[in-house]
């Protein structure tokens, strides 16, 4: 929803729009849980001739969220707002703000530690929001990064457009489907294979009459069995008692 609300700002009007301060706290849901952009109180019509590439103007916007090229060169574009929505991106992987003072410079920024820790592949899935974590697939996971690894270039000329993000976000989605899907269908087979399981059944009282029968006089062979064996035994242990009587009670000769 609010991807394809920036597309529409940056191509469905006769002149693009640059909404200049999109995060996280200006994208709504409505009813329906449906993402709406608002708050359009900075925002900025876009460059009106075919050579300009970008609109000068004083940096305005929320720290964090700001492209690092409009924040150094004070030139505004399109790809200044893929900026901030990959940021809104990352927030939603991760489950925290943009920037947060108390943690220490390496972890502090959120773009900064993405950014280092996808070199890092290894330690990528730590970011993740662990409610989540479970449901995203690594091929999925790897590329979600990859989009938003794009969208928060320092380059805004290599940035995704907000076409391609959209198009980005919803073949994301169906990679989510499709693993449920296979899941589901995973649960499915497993619970029909129980159910062809074969149920051990009685099919007369005899039958059941001949297995306890059976049960109780196997029952007795063992027990006369074990008398037996107890009483040989003790006949051997009396041998045995006899024999090495004299190392019990030594006597002289």
């Amino acid at each position: 929803g609010a991807a394809r609300g920036l597309h529409y700002l940056h191509t469905g009007a006769k002149q693009n729009i640059i909404h200049r301060d999109v995060k996280s706290t200006n994208i709504l849901l409505d009813e329906k849980w449906v993402a709406k952009v608002s708050d359009f109180g900075l925002s900025k019509v876009g460059p009106t001739g075919m050579s300009m590439t970008h609109v000068s103007t004083v940096v305005k916007g929320s720290l964090g969220y700001l492209d690092p090229e409009y924040y150094m060169r004070q030139r505004l574009t399109v790809k200044s707002d893929v900026y901030s929505f990959g940021v809104v991106l990352l927030e939603v992987l991760c489950a925290r703000p943009p920037l947060v003072r108390s943690l220490d410079k390496k972890t502090s920024s959120l773009v900064i530690w993405f950014q280092r820790c996808y070199k890092e592949d290894s330690i990528l899935e730590d970011m993740v929001d662990p409610f989540i974590k479970d449901s995203i697939t690594t091929e999925c996971l790897k590329y979600y990064s990859q989009m938003v690894l794009s969208c928060l270039h320092d380059d805004g000329n290599q940035r995704m457009s907000m076409s391609d993000v959209v198009g980005a976000l919803e073949f994301a989605l169906q990679l989510v489907m499709s693993e449920e899907d296979s899941k589901l269908s995973e649960t499915q087979e497993k619970e029909k294979s129980v159910q062809r399981l074969p149920l051990l059944q009685f099919t007369s009282d005899d039958a059941s009459d001949k297995c306890f029968t059976s049960s109780s006089d196997d029952y007795g062979s063992h027990t006369s069995k074990a008398s037996t064996i107890s009483a040989r035994t003790e006949d051997q242990l009396m041998l045995s008692g006899s024999a090495f009587s004299e190392i019990g009670n030594p006597r002289a000769r």
